[in-house]
């Protein structure tokens, strides 16, 4: 199948993409000290290919490091780490955002620097467990209920974040209000049960998410501020709910009235999770008129055809990047997926798993 519109060049607000491939998002703590590092330039850059690439989580407050080596960009250090990552992906022509997290509820206080403590909307544990490098794995705590003045000043950490973003050379900025972390903690009213002005109504609940949008927008430019969504998604203890698909239809025409260059949403049915509705995705796509991302499940061909009938302008690939660093090259010349991938070393500290799998021109030379 000829792959014409997935090779396709795309204009992303001010960034011209070289192709309609995004690679998505992924944790992979390599950022010991919460820094970005020459590692982790490196991954990136090997990844260049794509025509966008999507950080891992990155958090803007010692707050949102909920996991272990995951970077952060709040301070000076972390803007010098991560220039090294937007440089080496410029150099290799592509483009790349910086995603967002904060994991609120999500983490142990055993990974968090002194002084930093486990918020969220309310005192509400998730059920599961994380991993901690001291203590093994730890069940979630409880964690702290924020108060009305945290708020405003974690919406404060995320605008001071966004602007660190543009000095450090990043293209735009992507907002994690997915998966379970803060943002979507603040959607649900599972993790939600407020009864101020950020609780109760679906627009209420909505509310924290739309005021960091019109923040980090207004700090950056629209043209430069993306979202992600997972409605219907489970990660994170993260239930259903009566009222999702009116939740995120609200919320996909308030985003929209942002101007905002993206909605980048997301579907783990792939991997297990309950798949995201049809209609819920034609819903967001109709409500908001830039850019859509998806993300979850994608081939080259399926691909190629959601883009072919405008259901989608930009599509996300995410695992196959890791043992695929040339996964666009593959793509385009029909050249065979690696088949091997190590998960054990997909959180570990170093480069194993990580900058070593070969691309698919030095692997035929080696074999």
């Amino acid at each position: 199948m000829e792959l014409s519109k997935l090779f396709s060049k795309y204009e992303l607000g001010p960034n011209e993409l070289k192709n309609r491939i995004v690679m998505a998002p992924m944790t992979r703590s390599r950022a010991i000290g919460n820094i970005p590092n020459d590692l982790m330039a490196t991954y990136y850059g090997q990844r260049a290919g794509a025509g966008l690439i999507v950080t891992e989580g990155t958090s803007p407050s010692p707050n949102g490091l909920g996991y272990c080596r995951i970077p952060g960009l709040y301070n000076q250090s972390q803007v010098e780490g991560w220039k090294k990552v937007t440089e080496a992906v410029h150099l290799k022509g592509g483009k790349i955002f910086v995603q967002l997290m904060h994991t609120g509820r999500i983490g142990h206080v055993i990974n968090l620097p002194e002084g930093a403590e486990i918020l969220a909307p309310s005192a509400v544990k998730a059920s599961g467990q994380v991993w901690t490098d001291t203590a093994g794995m730890q069940d979630y705590p409880v964690p702290r209920a924020m108060t009305f003045s945290e708020i405003k000043a974690v919406i404060g950490e995320f605008e001071l974040s966004a602007n660190l973003a543009i000095e450090a050379g990043f293209d735009g900025v992507e907002l994690h209000a997915a998966n379970g972390y803060l943002l979507e903690q603040f959607i649900s009213p599972v993790s939600n049960q407020r009864t101020d002005e950020y609780g109760g109504s679906f627009e209420n609940r909505c509310r924290f998410v739309l005021e960091l949008v019109d923040v980090v927008s207004k700090a950056i430019g629209s043209e430069k501020t993306g979202i992600r969504l997972s409605p219907f998604g489970v990660a994170s203890d993260m239930p259903h709910y009566p009222e999702i698909e009116e939740t995120y239809t609200y919320l996909a025409e308030q985003i929209n009235s942002k101007g905002i260059v993206y909605i980048h949403l997301v579907d783990h049915s792939a991997m297990g999770a309950p798949e995201v509705p049809f209609s819920i995705k034609r819903t967001i796509h109709e409500k908001f008129s830039n850019t859509m991302i998806l993300t979850g499940g994608y081939n080259p061909e399926s691909a190629e055809k959601d883009l072919l009938s405008g259901f989608t302008d930009l599509v996300g690939f995410g695992r196959q990047f890791i043992n695929n660093p040339d996964l666009p090259s593959r793509f385009r010349n029909s050249w065979p997926l690696s088949t091997f991938m190590d998960t054990d070393t997909f959180y570990s500290p170093d480069d194993k798993g990580y900058t070593d799998y070969p691309i698919y021109m030095v692997y035929n030379r080696l074999t």
